[in-house]
């Protein structure tokens, strides 16, 4: 199609790949035919800038810059944290309760764990994006337990043993417990837990809310010690 009989409305890059490279090849061969770089964008329904930026990438790279880069951001690149920062942080997890990283908390948190995360690496997360990496590492999941958290009544916590999955891979292991509020407690440990290790879970609850508080286990997983 000549580009003189041609006219876009909207934004070029939400054509398909092939409209697009078609559109630059076309864009670029206008304006070496003579035409001004606003007459092309005119009669292309696209930018000035968009048009003078094919032409500089044609000059500088050829044939290549017609075929439009794959769009998006590659997995993992919109996360906060890098996979050695995030294998990091289940370390420090899996090391034990938060006073053994030298924070104020019987049990992990959200707030715990975006405090462990500020003194490390100096950045602040949300509570909804400490959720983010505990769904990414299995430690929670969107099925299960988790998705009965509004059946959960006060004084009573969901609880479930989970098997996370962190960047580094190896078998891990999560005790987690959710208030009828969607408030998150849980330790975890790169071995089982001992029948000693979830009465130990058990009382650190009780004094994390000060108070003694009913344990629901509605999935458990087969062969392992019973939590009640």
């Amino acid at each position: 199609m000549d580009v003189q009989q041609r006219s876009l409305t909207g934004d070029a890059r939400s054509l398909p790949v092939d409209a697009l490279e078609q559109l630059r090849r076309q864009a670029v061969a206008a304006v070496e035919s003579g035409l001004s770089q606003t007459r092309v964008a005119s009669l292309l329904g696209v930018s000035r800038k968009a048009v003078g930026a094919w032409v500089r990438a044609y000059q500088s790279g050829g044939e290549s810059a017609f075929r439009p880069r794959p769009r998006g951001r590659r997995t993992g690149e919109r996360l906060a944290l890098s996979v050695p920062q995030q294998d990091r942080v289940v370390s420090v997890l899996t090391a034990g309760p938060p006073e053994h990283a030298g924070l104020p908390w019987l049990l992990w948190t959200r707030r715990a764990v975006s405090e462990l995360i500020s003194r490390e690496f100096g950045v602040v997360l949300a509570g909804t994006t400490i959720d983010q990496y505990l769904l990414r590492w299995e430690a929670i999941s969107r099925t299960g337990v988790f998705t009965r958290w509004s059946g959960c009544g006060p004084g009573t916590l969901l609880v479930a043993w989970t098997h996370p999955s962190p960047p580094a891979g190896g078998a891990l292991h999560a005790l987690v417990a959710v208030s009828h509020r969607g408030t998150l407690h849980f330790l975890a440990a790169d071995r089982p837990f001992t029948p000693a290790a979830l009465t130990a879970f058990r009382e650190r609850l009780r004094l994390q809310f000060c108070r003694d508080v009913r344990l629901v286990a509605p999935e458990w997983p087969d062969g392992c010690p019973a939590l009640v």
